[in-house]
């Protein structure tokens, strides 16, 4: 297979993963290593066919395997990165927060659900404690009697 066959072939594969399949990251992998491929397959043109397979299948099996969960989790929210809840231990309301009521508020850069958790309700400007995140959901206590 010619070069640039393996570097469209790559290119098409990204653009449908990133446009409109949701293939959970594999086919980012996969195209990466065709256009690998492709680039290696330029530099030394006399790579035979079946090495250029061998190598686009070497990558493309290497990559997913030791790379795409983890690149995948990482994307997709659920990895590595710090948590708001615990990054930062505090949240300064907006508004007055009823116990059991929820509100909107940014903390650490990103918007969140705040719900009370606590028997008093907590003022606007007053510190609250976070107690816990749930999703996209910041559980909260008011600082003065969170503990």
């Amino acid at each position: 297979m010619s070069w640039w066959a393996w570097v469209i072939a790559g290119a098409v594969l990204l653009g449908a993963e990133l446009s409109f399949v949701n293939a959970q990251f594999y086919l980012v992998f996969v195209g990466t290593a065709a256009i690998v491929t492709g680039v290696i397959a330029a530099l030394a043109p006399a790579l035979g066919a079946w090495a250029q397979w061998a190598l686009f299948a070497a990558l493309a099996l290497v990559s997913m395997i030791g790379f795409r969960s983890r690149m995948y989790d990482w994307l997709a929210g659920r990895g590595t990165a710090p948590d708001p809840a615990s990054a930062l231990s505090e949240i300064t309301l907006p508004n007055t927060l009823a116990p059991g009521a929820s509100c909107q508020a940014e903390h650490a850069g990103s918007f969140w659900t705040v719900r009370n958790d606590g028997e008093a309700a907590i003022a606007p400007g007053e510190r609250a404690h976070i107690l816990r995140r749930d999703g996209l959901t910041l559980t909260v206590r008011s600082a003065g009697g969170a503990h």
